[in-house]
């Protein structure tokens, strides 16, 4: 033992005198800072963990970033337990030469000897002790090395590695509690808590996150500033500054600012390390992910732009993660990531795969660039090179969470360096953000035409792309008159059968549908099925896409078995080929939906449309606009089992929604008025349904033209609440004009045009023109039994229609034929409590009593009552 010390002695160049304060140091963690605030769920936590008798070495990790107050809380722990510890010692751990320095001091202060391992032996050999490593944050030190090797003892570990969690239990330290922080705030700018200063604290500690250590030099430049109202002002135009500067009174003795504390971390960072870091200070802070980089490696020049020259940059960033095949090695992308991660300089969530960066660390991160156009540029340039590899039928899925950082790399100047406008475009599309892609693609379309002449294969592309945006936004005159050229163009350009002339021809029909030229969009759909087929088979997502919007067109022509075969076909396909989930499955569910809704399969759209409603909220969110889509479909399906009041809820909230997200002239906006209305006339709110009715009509007159069928729609629904509100002659008036338009556009057999023959009859009905009302009746019950069959609920109401008139015209004998008939079919198909069974009921037992059938008819009103 005393050699030992002798060996120590002769190697030491500072005098014996030294010792003294360096054991007074070990024995004496230092205070928590006077101004510590909160963190109790932390500290109970620890306080917890620390009392019980687990017969093994307890070991409690506090990682994140640098600054977030990890040390603050272990100190203040070990204040308020020091009673439950026999000694406590305090390792620096930030470098090997600090640890190993420290664990000779614990030995030379118990008298042991005057090595690591002497202090090692002595603290396995005692119990009760605690050991705190503070800032063990280098990632290539191996702290295992340095723990005592046995089952007792207490360890604290703050490190802003979140590797080191490992060890034990443990607890991230991020931002603190709002009401902590303003707190905070305030008693280190030594302001007092009243009411106006709470609110303007808590502003400012939003705007820095929570962060312990930028809330304190903060309050210590507010405590010189005396001007807690201005500091935001500054914070906004200063903010690096503000974070670098060091207060002149500090209540602990931390050196470092917010910003320096990050740089020093920054500067142990390899080269490609740093580069990554720097390059996703350019993109949003969340929702950053591997496949940005990797699908942007895989990249295939167009035809056209951008050249290669263009990308040599962004190229070469993307080296450092390729294999030796040059190929992408997720392997070397996790070395990067971890190497950043161990610092705490990136998260990452190991539930959705995604990175994210501190909103502070990613502005300090966009501060250390040097040129910081030109890594704008490059991380522009690798953001659409990754988007342009992502699959039509995929855009969706990645648009929500790429749009936030196309948002922060389009305002950059699009002229300079490689144009990828098209592909953000597609992330604004597919996001809903339909302004957005317009004003790009607007701006692209001009500048293509100018550069290429409209022409070119890369015009004919934007200008298809505007086309289909127009279309998104309901302007769909100019949708058609755009999409007639590109295919004209693409025509004598690549040939008919060539996929992009397909694909004009397809959007072409889609547009054809939306202005309610339902034939001349069926020719179209059917055209290009047939090649599609025959060039990229059966299972080609255009294909299947192909498919499903001709079944849409079923659907509008009232072939709603047709179009439920095609649905249930493409169902399957895009389940197998896509997944349950995927966005395109969901769309194909929901179309499915809505024609079971048609055929009066009330239940089995329900169903469905609760899933899908479910599954679009939990994958894009409430906003979406399918998500919206889902609901006012959904909202539909619970108007046709009777549930009125659930279906209002809904469609209110639909209404509001497009509303701020689409503006009021939007076609799905009006939609979504017009349907309210008529769940507000089934609730018996005539008044408010006219409003609304009268607007919608005003609206889809302007937007779509007087003969197109939503307009005709809308007609009619207003025309009906005149009926209800008395207003017959208006009624009247209305619907034979529109019955006259749905016969001359769609002729007798159409769905519509029956449905409007079927409520000009009520109509005559109120009138008192009961002749006049049967013989329409007659029709349209004959026909809808023809198309729809004798089971569906229109051809029953057709049914229970004619049986009134019947009766109005004392022929009972023949009303209670059809009534039984009817009252069954509901029953059996809707339930005794849905509205129109029970208004069958009504009527078959008002005909039962003048039949003087009057114990069948209180049997009837019996079960109504109950």
């Amino acid at each position: 033992m005393h050699l030992k010390v002798d060996e120590i002695h002769s190697a030491v160049t500072a005098p014996s005198f030294a010792l003294p304060p360096v054991v007074q140091s070990i024995n004496n963690c230092p205070p928590p800072s006077r101004n510590f605030q909160g963190r109790q769920t932390i500290l109970d936590k620890m306080q917890q963990f620390f009392a019980t008798d687990s017969g093994k070495q307890l070991i409690y990790v506090l990682h994140g970033l640098g600054g977030a107050g990890k040390t603050q809380i272990a100190l203040k722990f070990i204040q308020g337990s020091s009673a439950s510890f026999s000694d406590t010692f305090f390792v620096d751990a930030s470098t090997l030469n600090t640890i190993e320095t420290a664990l000779k001091n614990i030995a030379v202060f118990k008298s042991v000897g005057d090595s690591i391992q002497d202090a090692l032996k002595w603290l396995q050999s005692k119990k009760g002790w605690l050991l705190f490593f503070d800032n063990a944050d280098d990632p290539k030190i191996n702290l295992n090395l340095f723990l005592p090797q046995c089952d007792h003892g207490n360890i604290i570990i703050t490190s802003r590695n979140p590797g080191l969690r490992t060890y034990g239990e443990h607890s991230p330290v991020s931002g603190m509690e709002e009401s902590d922080a303003t707190t905070l705030l305030l008693r280190s700018a030594a302001k007092e808590n009243s009411g106006e200063n709470l609110q303007v604290a808590a502003d400012i500690v939003r705007k820095l996150f929570y962060l312990p250590l930028a809330i304190v030099q903060a309050g210590a430049f507010i405590s010189k500033s005396e001007d807690l109202n201005g500091y935001l002002v500054l914070y906004a135009q200063n903010r690096a500054q503000l974070l670098r500067e060091k207060p002149e009174q500090s209540h602990d003795d931390y050196a470092c600012t917010v910003y320096t504390t990050w740089q020093i971390s920054f500067d142990r960072l390899s080269q490609p390390a740093a580069m990554l870091l720097q390059l996703c200070s350019c993109l949003h802070y969340t929702g950053i992910s591997e496949d940005i980089f990797s699908n942007a490696s895989k990249y295939s020049f167009p035809l056209w732009l951008p050249p290669k020259e263009d990308l040599q940059e962004p190229s070469q960033a993307l080296l450092c993660f390729l294999g030796p095949t040059r190929e992408w090695s997720s392997l070397n992308f996790l070395d990067v990531t971890n190497e950043i991660k161990a610092y705490s300089l990136i998260s990452f969530d190991a539930a959705t795969k995604m990175f994210s960066i501190h909103p502070l660390v990613h502005a300090w991160s966009r501060s250390t660039l040097v040129d910081e156009g030109s890594s704008r540029l490059c991380i522009r340039s690798i953001l659409g090179m990754s988007i342009s590899e992502i699959p039509d039928h995929d855009m969706v899925l990645h648009s929500l969470r790429l749009m936030p950082h196309v948002d922060l790399v389009t305002p950059f100047n699009a002229n300079l360096g490689a144009d990828f406008r098209a592909a953000f475009w597609g992330i604004y599309l597919g996001a809903g953000k339909l302004k957005e892609a317009q004003n790009l693609i607007e701006h692209t379309f001009e500048e293509y035409r100018l550069v290429f002449r409209e022409d070119h294969l890369a015009s004919l592309e934007a200008m298809h792309r505007l086309a289909v945006t127009y279309q998104r936004l309901g302007e769909y005159q100019k949708a058609e008159k755009l999409e007639v050229t590109v295919l004209e163009k693409r025509t004598k350009l690549l040939g008919e059968d060539h996929p992009d002339t397909l694909k004009a021809m397809g959007d072409l029909a889609v547009t054809h549908r939306a202005l309610g030229e339902y034939k001349k969009a069926q020719e179209l759909q059917v055209v290009v099925l047939a090649k599609q087929i025959n060039l990229l088979g059966e299972d080609h997502p255009e294909t299947v896409t192909t498919l499903g919007n001709l079944a849409l067109i079923h659907h509008n022509l009232g072939e709603y078995k047709k179009a439920q075969e095609l649905q249930v076909v493409v169902l399957e396909k895009r389940t197998r080929l896509l997944g349950e989930d995927h966005p395109e499955t969901l769309m194909a569910m929901g179309n499915l939906a809505v024609t079971h809704r048609n055929l009066g399969e009330y239940r089995e759209a329900q169903e469905l449309q609760v899933a899908v409603l479910e599954k679009w909220t939990k994958l894009l969110g409430e906003d979406y606009p399918e998500t919206l889509r889902a609901m006012g479909n959904l909202a539909v399906i619970h108007h046709s089992l009777g549930e009125y009041k659930e279906a209002q809820e809904l469609q209110v909230e639909v209404l509001e929604k497009r509303t701020r997200l689409l503006g009021e002239n939007h076609p799905e906006t009006s939609m979504a008025m017009g349907n309210l209305a008529v769940t507000h006339r089934n609730l018996g709110e005539y008044k408010e349904a006219q409003e609304f009715q009268v607007v919608v009509l005003e609206k889809r007159t302007q937007l779509l033209g007087e003969d197109h069928p939503h307009t005709l729609i809308a007609i009619g629904d207003l025309a009906v609440t005149h009926r209800n509100l008395g207003e017959y002659k208006e009624a009247q008036e209305l619907q034979v004009a529109v019955l006259e338009k749905w016969t001359k556009l769609h002729g007798e057999d159409y769905h519509e045009t029956l449905r409007a023959m079927g409520d000009l009859a009520m109509t005559h009905h109120n009138l008192g023109e009961y002749k006049k009302a049967q013989e329409l009746e007659v029709v349209v019950l004959e026909k809808q039994t023809k198309l729809l069959g004798e089971d569906h609920l229109y051809t029953l109401m057709a049914m229970g229609n004619l049986a009134v008139t019947h009766c109005k015209l004392g022929e009972y004998k023949e009303a209670q034929k059809l009534q039984v008939v009817v009252l069954e079919k509901r029953r059996l198909f809707l339930g005794d409590q849905h509205p129109h069974s029970t208004l069958a009921m009504r009527h078959l037992a008002s005909t039962y009593r003048k039949l003087n059938k009057l114990k069948e008819a209180e049997e009837l009103e019996q079960l109504i009552q109950a």
